[in-house]
């Protein structure tokens, strides 16, 4: 029991300190492709703590969820890190607590308020962002749950560590085309929840085109410094989530034991290091879709969750 709390407690703090490094990366990835030198890949820590160390400043205008939505919005990630195989596949402690299907509830919680926060603030960008990005979830909803009955086919269950063993249980079934179509669903969902191009484009600064960042423009010291680890983390979460249960749930520990998570470590930072090098591909390929070109990128991501269950249904 007390290696079960350990290791749950390392699977936390891995989620907390590689989610900055992994932003810091991703964005090193994207300038170098750029040909540019780009910022060091630890510039994300910088940043946190150069906003932790400035003063608050809070509109008196403002309500109770201007003042929460930043820890819900950095809690939630970590809670969901307590449901997924993140370093282990044998489930810990606090694993059946809830599905896939819970832990995007969580997820969609703490998006609402953000979205709220940012209405609350009556600054009108910040009111235009939480629009944008409401309609954007709306949006990946619904391929959300397709994904997760496409998976039910095939593990009869949605709990993320059952369907990590169950999944890819021979090198054959990667290959599948349910399988491959539903990574690919995936990963068009992970680049809408998180702000990447083509949905959005983070690094903008002009107020009026966006709209992951648009929920943040109020936010100063230690609201900014969470709303922006909370998101990296909501990135490795997510990435987390297609490497260790839907795409190549290889390379986590068997054994309970603190040393054989240690060695899992440095694989999984692998594993993540590829994905982010595939994030950084596609953010430098694609130029940034016209809002209303939006839902025609998220309705091409519904029909590959679609025929991914349809495959998975009539091709078992």
């Amino acid at each position: 029991m007390f290696e079960h709390v350990v290791i749950n407690i390392m699977q936390l703090a891995y989620v907390l300190l590689l989610a900055p490094l992994a932003k810091g990366v991703l964005n090193r990835m994207k300038e170098r492709l750029q040909g540019k030198a780009g910022p060091s890949i630890f510039q994300s820590y910088y940043d946190l703590r150069k906003l932790f160390a400035k003063d608050e400043i809070v509109s008196d205008q403002s309500s109770w969820i201007f003042r929460a939505a930043p820890y819900v919005a950095f809690v939630a990630p970590l809670l969901v890190t307590l449901l997924i195989p993140v370093l282990t596949d044998y489930p810990l402690f606090m694993a059946f607590m809830a599905d896939m299907v819970g832990a995007g509830f969580i997820l969609a919680l703490s998006g609402l308020f953000t979205a709220l926060a940012a209405v609350d603030t009556a600054n009108p960008y910040g009111a235009m962002g939480a629009s944008r990005t409401r309609m954007v979830g709306f949006l990946v909803e619904p391929v959300f749950m397709m994904i997760f009955f496409a998976v039910s086919f095939t593990a009869n269950s949605t709990i993320p560590y059952i369907v990590q063993q169950q999944w890819v249980s021979t090198p054959a079934a990667f290959f599948e085309p349910a399988h491959l179509l539903l990574v690919v669903a995936m990963l068009m969902i992970i680049l809408a929840e998180t702000g990447k191009i083509p949905v959005d484009n983070p690094s903008g600064d002009f107020e009026l085109a966006m709209i992951d960042e648009a929920k943040n423009l109020e936010y100063s010291g230690r609201g900014a410094a969470l709303m922006h680890w909370a998101g990296a983390m909501k990135l490795v979460v997510l990435l987390t989530v297609l490497l260790n249960v839907l795409l190549a749930p290889w390379g986590l520990a068997s054994k309970v034991s603190i040393g054989a998570v240690l060695l899992a470590v440095p694989l999984i930072a692998l594993k993540m290091l590829i994905a982010l090098a595939v994030l950084a591909v596609i953010e430098v390929s694609f130029a940034k879709l016209r809002l209303f070109r939006i839902p025609e990128f998220l309705g091409a991501a519904f029909a590959v969750a679609a025929i991914a269950m349809i495959a998975r249904v009539f091709l078992p």
